[in-house]
């Protein structure tokens, strides 16, 4: 095996503290990210307010949600005499179209392995609990697993970004090196102790359970644009978890009869198959409050992927550091996460 120690470096950086996201805050993102894709014009709260309310989130609900999405940077709000309207900040818009892009690509391919694990370990003094919590919340999105406190791994070669990691925090102590063999060749241990992989499972079995039926009543008949709405975003409400919870093990470590294909497949039939009625309904919506703005909402599917280019490069903007907290809600809560919203009634169920 070969190994790279990290020198500190004087740039300090930090990632933020991760802070729990309410579900009325996950429906409104997702509408914003399905419907008004690369729009810099603002939305009306009244209209917003009324969008949620089709999925039984109250008036007071769902205006502490525009306050709350608004404060953690995701949406600026702007006023017009006595409108107040909500938008995309300015420049967000490499941030989302990378998101997207993952969000719709995940788990089209399983990744191919070197057979070969990264490991990292690392040592930061007693006294800098902050950098420590802050270097594992980044191995965390990095979609390391930990053996232990200071002992991290991946089958996924990301030598180059913990070391940048490890350098922006100035952790001097770290070590990342490759290995090939584990003690015994039982993998077994080292999946359920890193990547809790018994409670990703799980998951994936409740969001089967809970949009199976859906697929097989729309099999049979196809829903109002109302009805088309609120399934088509419960169902994305619920998948955008997977991207953060999974890791994206190679197919050698998946136990037999891993749910995720099927669960994508229900994701992609559901989704794409309600996007013109979908749109419909928010554009009905919209009109209500601005008809001119009705005009410009836009549906996307997964077939569509391959038109969402990301850019080359990019610098990391306090939107990146946002939905890095909202990934590590996600992380914090052991796989297990909100519940799936209820695509029967189209409410969300609270976490």
């Amino acid at each position: 095996m070969e190994g790279r120690r990290v020198a500190a470096s004087p740039e300090s950086g930090s990632l933020p503290r991760a802070r729990q996201g309410a579900e009325p805050q996950r429906l409104l993102t997702t509408l914003l990210g399905d419907y008004w894709f690369w729009r810099p014009e603002h939305i009306p709260s009244s209209a917003l307010v009324r969008l949620l309310g089709e999925f039984g989130i109250t008036v007071t609900g769902a205006r502490a949600a525009l306050r709350r999405v608004a404060s953690r940077g995701l949406l600026v709000s702007s006023r017009n005499g006595r409108t107040t309207a909500y938008g995309l900040p300015p420049r967000a818009s490499d941030v989302i179209v990378t998101h997207m892009r993952r969000l719709l690509t995940f788990g089209a391919a399983t990744p191919c392995w070197d057979k070969q694990w990264t490991v990292v370990t690392f040592s930061v003094p007693g006294d800098q609990r902050d950098v420590r919590r802050t270097l594992r919340d980044g191995l965390r999105l990095l979609h390391f697993g930990m053996l232990f406190d200071a002992v991290w791994v991946s089958p996924h070669d990301r030598t180059d970004d913990v070391v940048a990691l490890a350098r922006r925090l100035g952790v001097g102590g770290t070590v990342v090196f490759r290995a090939r063999k584990v003690a015994g060749d039982d993998l077994g241990p080292v999946l359920d102790r890193a990547f809790g992989i018994a409670a990703l499972r799980g998951r994936y079995l409740r969001f089967i359970g809970a949009h199976r039926p859906v697929a097989e009543r729309l099999a049979a008949s196809s829903p109002c644009p109302a009805e088309a709405l609120r399934l088509r975003t419960a169902i994305m409400t619920d998948w955008r978890a997977f991207p953060t919870l999974d890791p994206d093990l190679p197919a050698e470590l998946l136990p037999a009869g891993w749910p995720r294909d099927e669960a994508r497949r229900l994701c992609v039939q559901i989704y794409d198959s309600l996007g013109e009625p979908a749109e419909r309904r928010f554009r009905e919506i919209l009109s209500e409050f601005d008809p001119g703005l009705a005009g410009l909402a836009a549906h996307h599917t997964f077939a569509q992927v391959p038109a969402l280019e990301s850019p080359a490069t990019r610098r990391r903007t306090s939107f990146d550091e946002t939905t890095d907290r909202d990934r590590l809600d996600l992380l914090s809560g052991g796989g297990q996460g909100p519940a799936p919203c209820d695509p029967r009634s189209g409410a969300a169920q609270e976490a």
